[in-house]
């Protein structure tokens, strides 16, 4: 028996000669134009195996892709003990019960979601028409890949939908809850709530003709149990179609399913209070706006705060994108770095169908030279041109070269790429659409991730105690899956002088405040002629006092490395991080008294004639921001160092600089793991020495360093 999954396929092939770049675009369309058959189950989405269907009534067998989950069936998995059902009702001989066509369908019907849609669920196309079964497009077999995955493996269904325009997501949501509520329980009860009353309309309609087309027969409820509280088997009975329930046109009843279909709008936070609900649909949340009393992410609580945490519930938020900082924007982030209980799923405009033009073989082969000429293009020739790097990174990423040149053709529509983008993005970075400019090359930052890599250690660094200068003694590294502490290489102590740099961003200790960084460089690649590395970094939330003694508890054990503490948080009042003035002399003071290695800044020639006294880490200004960014920018450009953690270079890509010609994160994201390289790398450029080897020096590690070069820190 040969199982696979509609996701099983390889990843794009970067491929840099024209034959080559052809022959590949052949294997992609070859790809996307798989045969899917919803009635025979070919090309369909889920875990899928052979088998024969030969029914007493069908005209010749039939090879057949059926959902795994039917092997397990509590009522029929002996069926697939045979080569077909034919074999099955033969071995029967009134021991067992046959299988009847009508079986077989329902069977079918209950398992595999693409071939109850293609068969049963009657949609109007948009073209006008006569209604047509519901046929899964490529995207919308991704999107079912998904909700499977979840449901087949006894998990709540929970997911967040970040779309492009026109592939019909919203549709397949509200079916594929439509076919949990007939064919997998009774009592199924859903709460469908869009961004606007004309969307509420649509989508009763849709329902309404769905329901009143649907096979009678396959309303009956005999076989199923409910998931009401208390209720047991259901006896067949007439099937009766929608009924209102109470005045309100909001909701109807499936009187045969015994299941309520609730519609509701954003635009009316009152039709939106959930109940006994178990399947939820939020369309359109990042187009929700704040009512009187009422913001989404109150909406989306009250709907969603009935819906049980378990097996054959679903929650699904979708929406396209709508900016930043929204709470579609916050929640999608959460769901795609793994702090939320949802999934994230985005469906790029290239793997849509419709956005692709016909090339011959001429103008493939044309395109594909044009590509490779271009690919080192940084800036387009005009506004409604794209750069020759952004066109060679659509093929890096799969797309064929029938969607890049839809994609070209296209974009001379906009003016603008930000317009472009917000209509077709390419990756979800790019749909959640900003003010500003991105001031850090996404191609140079993606180009740093092959050197990004797991920790080989994560603990913490603890001393005797965890402030003053006991904290001090007896400094020790303590592995624990619980740690803060990510190490990517242990300190090595080999004499060498001026190797270790430790650089701190201050966020607050509240878990909703910015996070507060200790990052590490490694300083000793600039004897052999490349770049320093990042070798550790502490991220968490905790007391402004607690976290300095932390990060000199983590400089000491790096070899008593030069510890550098970004002082604006400690010499500002900011009710956010809980600061009570102007605490940098108290704190830095004390640390100083127990660790010597401390940074302190240059003071200007007036304060050393008047001998102000010494101020200790690093302040972060108008003056001093530009400069450490732009030093940034180079490093990142140049590959003039080598970043261990992942998740920085996401930082990265969501800092912008604003129409004031200030920099900062986007809307709810964060900066505070950049501005440690940021100050880090400018220290160990300008104000540091270079690392000082012993006379018999040899290095222990023998890292690759890629394209890092020395010039940038002579």
């Amino acid at each position: 028996m040969n199982t696979s999954s509609y996701l099983d396929k390889p990843e794009p092939q970067i491929t840099e000669d024209i034959d080559a770049i052809v022959a590949e675009n052949r294997l992609r369309l070859e790809a996307e134009a798989v045969t899917f058959d919803p009635l025979t189950g070919i090309g369909a989405p889920g875990e899928r195996f052979d088998w024969l269907l030969r029914q007493e009534l069908s005209d010749s067998p039939v090879d057949c892709r059926l959902p795994v989950t039917m092997l397990h069936d509590t009522e029929w998995s002996c069926l697939f003990a045979y080569s077909d059902v034919a074999a099955y009702n033969a071995s029967a001989q009134g021991q067992k019960r046959p299988c009847s066509a009508d079986d077989f369908n329902r069977l079918r019907l209950r398992h595999d979601f693409a071939y109850w849609a293609g068969s049963v669920a009657m949609i109007k196309p948009k073209g006008g028409g006569a209604d047509i079964p519901f046929r899964l497009n490529r995207p919308q077999r991704l999107l079912v890949e998904r909700l499977e995955a979840m449901r087949t493996t006894n998990r709540p269904i929970r997911l967040l939908l970040l779309k492009a325009r026109q592939w019909g997501g919203s549709t397949c949501i509200q079916l594929y809850m439509a076919w949990l509520q007939l064919t997998q329980a009774v009592g199924l009860n859903s709460l469908i709530i869009a961004h606007q009353s004309a969307a509420t309309d649509e989508i009763r309609d849709m329902f309404d003709r769905m329901i009143e087309a649907y096979p009678g027969e396959l309303l009956e409820s005999g076989q199923e149990k409910s998931v009401c509280k208390g209720s047991t088997k259901r006896t067949a009975r007439t099937p009766r179609r929608l009924t209102a329930v109470g005045r309100s046109r909001s909701a109807v009843r499936l009187e045969a399913r015994d299941c309520k279909i609730k519609v509701g709008t954003a635009e009316r936070p009152d039709s939106c209070r959930g109940g006994d609900y178990n399947l939820v649909h939020l369309s359109e949340v990042g187009m929700w706006k704040k009512t009187l009393g009422k913001k989404p992410e109150d909406i989306v609580r009250s709907a969603c705060s009935g819906v049980l945490f378990r097996p054959l519930t679903m929650i699904v938020l979708e929406s396209t994108a709508n900016g930043t900082g929204n709470f579609f924007h916050r929640e999608y982030l959460a769901a795609a770095s793994g702090d939320s209980q949802f999934k994230a799923l985005f469906v790029s405009w290239y793997q849509i169908e419709q956005y692709a033009l016909p090339l011959t073989e001429t103008e493939e082969r044309a395109l594909a030279g044009k590509l490779l000429e271009l690919r080192s293009q940084d800036y387009a020739p005009d506004s409604r041109r794209q750069p020759g790097r952004y066109l060679w990174w659509l093929w890096q990423r799969g797309a064929t070269l029938q969607s890049i040149s839809w994609y070209i053709a296209e974009r001379s529509k906009y003016s603008d790429h930000a317009q472009m983008a917000a209509e077709y993005p390419t990756d979800d970075v790019e749909a959640f659409v900003h003010s500003g400019a991105r001031v850090f090359d996404r191609y140079k930052v993606e180009a740093m991730r092959s050197a990004c890599r797991l920790p080989s250690a994560i603990g913490e660094v603890e001393g005797a105690a965890p402030w003053g200068a006991k904290a001090l003694e007896g400094v020790h590294f303590t592995a624990t899956p619980a740690g803060t502490l990510h190490v990517w290489a242990m300190p090595e102590y080999d004499g060498v002088r001026h190797r270790y740099l430790a650089v701190v961003d201050i966020g607050g200790r509240s878990a909703k405040a910015d996070w507060s960084v200790v990052a590490v460089f490694d300083r000793l690649p600039l004897t052999e002629g490349h770049g320093p590395e990042i070798v550790a970094q502490w991220r968490g939330h905790c007391d402004i006092d607690l976290l300095a003694w932390k990060a000199a508890q983590i400089a000491l054990w790096y070899d008593e490395a030069l510890l550098v503490i970004e002082s604006n948080t400690l010499e500002t009042r900011d009710s956010e991080r809980w600061v009570e003035g102007d605490q940098a002399g108290f704190i830095l003071n004390q640390i100083r008294s127990c660790y010597a290695n401390l940074y302190a800044r240059s003071g200007s020639p007036e304060d050393i004639r008047e001998g102000t006294p010494v101020r200790y880490g690093f302040h972060t200004n108008s003056n001093t921001k530009p400069m450490i960014i732009s030093g940034l920018i180079c490093a990142i450009r140049e590959r003039l160092y080598v970043e261990r953690c992942e998740a920085c270079l996401e930082e990265y890509l969501t800092y912008e600089r604003r129409p004031n010609g200030s920099y900062g994160a986007l809307p709810s994201t964060h900066d505070d793991m950049l501005m440690t390289r940021a100050i880090g790398l400018h220290i160990s450029r300008h104000e540091m020495p270079l690392p000082e080897l012993p006379v018999a020096h040899v290095r222990r590690r023998d890292d690759v360093h890629g394209h890092v070069t020395a010039a940038f820190f002579g």
